[in-house]
């Protein structure tokens, strides 16, 4: 099986419909010099399932770096530059293998929807400060847990709405979520 992102320049962050529009057409300068053994024409790779990892974290970072947009039509999920939150380092992890460090925040957002059987958790880490995570449980609700000071919080939200609030504040360095829920230690 074959995995594809597509990376190319756009003005201003765009949204997953424009994305998907534009893919098929994407372009990038120095793409194939900086992936000379991943399989490339213009702004796509393809890269084979035993790569993904490795070569996707590497693709996100490098349109980070050159400020491209990066779109991930498997998951149909783009990789804005901006806006981003708070933590510089700031790393997105998915149960399905995704990895996106400095993510913005519109990509958090829609990455919490991917949540599925095949997808069991999102989480966000500033590794060695803190980190916020998130499952969806049995009942059709969400655990939510927070770390921060050695102290792991939980709590249990019925709402994805609820949970992308959470998420948001916490990426912005914003802790109001913490008084607006019961959290148990």
């Amino acid at each position: 099986m074959t995995f594809v992102l597509a990376v190319w320049r756009e003005s201003e962050p765009i949204g997953r419909a424009v994305a998907r529009e534009r893919y098929p057409h994407a372009d990038a300068p120095l793409f194939k010099e900086r992936f000379p053994e991943e399989d490339v024409s213009g702004g796509l790779i393809r890269i084979e399932a035993d790569r993904v990892d490795e070569v996707s974290n590497a693709v996100f970072a490098f349109a980070r770096d050159e400020g491209l947009v990066c779109y991930d039509p498997q998951r149909d999920l783009v990789h804005n530059r901006e806006p981003l939150g708070a933590y510089a380092g700031i790393q997105l992890h998915t149960g399905d293998g995704m990895v996106a460090t400095d993510p913005d925040l519109g990509l958090v957002h829609d990455v919490l929807g991917t949540m599925s059987g095949q997808n069991p958790f999102v989480a966000l880490v500033v590794y060695g400060r803190h980190f916020m995570q998130v499952s969806p449980d049995s009942s059709g609700g969400y655990e939510l847990e927070f770390k921060e000071g050695g102290v792991i919080q939980a709590t249990r939200l019925d709402d994805l709405t609820d949970v992308r609030v959470c998420f948001l504040s916490y990426a912005t360095g914003d802790r109001s979520f913490l008084g607006s829920y019961a959290w148990a230690p």
